[in-house]
């Protein structure tokens, strides 16, 4: 055990995937916070394929101007998901906080993208 609280939150990513899955009508919205930076995929668990997927390292995220992982990058990265899923016509998803507690940033790229239209 290398982490104590990293384990901890894979554990309860484990609870909460028990229950919890992306169908093609409403996809998996999977968010991953690190230190750094902030990630969220939008999946399909029938066939195991990522359909769209935004990062605070992506190309369309530095052309922003923005640096680092602060509610103000989640925000931008939530627009970014929901733009790019508006554009594969998926309107509807299952929100995976990934055993991340719903606060700060995760909740501030969730509210960024139901505000682009994402519902969930």
């Amino acid at each position: 055990m290398k982490n104590g609280s990293e384990d901890a939150r894979k554990k309860r990513h484990e609870r909460i995937r028990r229950r919890l899955s992306g169908v093609p009508e409403r996809p998996r919205m999977c968010v991953f916070r690190s230190d750094r930076h902030i990630s969220v995929q939008i999946i399909d668990d029938t066939t195991g394929k990522v359909l769209v997927s935004a990062s605070s390292l992506s190309k369309e995220f530095r052309e922003q101007g923005l640096k680092g992982s602060g509610v103000p990058a989640a925000k931008v990265v939530g627009a970014l998901i929901a733009g790019k899923a508006a554009a594969q016509s998926i309107e509807k998803v299952v929100f995976d906080r990934a055993g991340f507690i719903y606060h700060g940033r995760v909740k501030a790229l969730a509210d960024a993208a139901r505000e682009k239209g994402l519902k969930f």
